[in-house]
């Protein structure tokens, strides 16, 4: 487990610098995105992963590797805009908007280690291509959720499976990284 621990901050790393270089080519302009745009962007991500996949086709040159981390910084973004809600402007500092992307990527890790204890690593054994479904499932409840103006009688929110589709997100990136079973 100690392994999971040190691979999902290199990934979260690796998907940070890539967060820190675009906020610094674009700013903060995602502030515009209500929860539902976000949600939408990463739907286009995971069914051009899962059309790949599926056809072993791809014309854009963007692997599947940039999929999932567009995936996670996403994911974060709809965290940050869960607590912040939309803006009409770019409203963040590039300091604040990276302090709230540690904070959801911390949160993201504490969930997956405790997840990953109770279920003994089990998505070691699991193929990349059930992550990508797993997040278009997430995907679909998220829309469900968002739906309903986040007004649910027994499930958990938004924000609950934005975390499991970064962490599902952060697995794939370790076995396509890793190369770890």
């Amino acid at each position: 487990m100690q392994q999971t621990d040190k691979q999902f901050d290199q990934v979260v790393g690796f998907c940070e610098d890539i967060f820190t270089k675009k906020l610094k080519d674009y700013g903060t302009a995602w502030r515009i995105l209500r929860p539902e745009s976000v949600t939408d962007q990463i739907f286009i991500k995971a069914k051009r992963i899962r059309s790949f996949e599926i056809t072993g086709v791809q014309k854009v040159d963007e692997n599947i590797r940039s999929e999932y981390i567009g995936i996670i910084n996403y994911a974060i973004i709809g965290l940050i805009q869960l607590e912040l809600g939309a803006s009409e402007t770019s409203d963040l500092s590039e300091e604040i908007a990276v302090e709230l992307y540690k904070k959801y990527a911390d949160l993201s890790k504490k969930l997956m280690l405790d997840k990953n204890h109770d279920y003994g690593e089990a998505w070691r054994s699991m193929r990349i291509s059930s992550y990508t479904d797993l997040i278009l499932m997430k995907i679909h409840r998220t829309k469900q959720i968002e739906d309903l103006n986040h007004k649910t009688i027994i499930s958990e929110g938004v924000d609950a499976n934005y975390y499991d589709m970064i962490n599902y997100s952060v697995f794939a990136l370790i076995k396509l990284t890793f190369n770890s079973n």
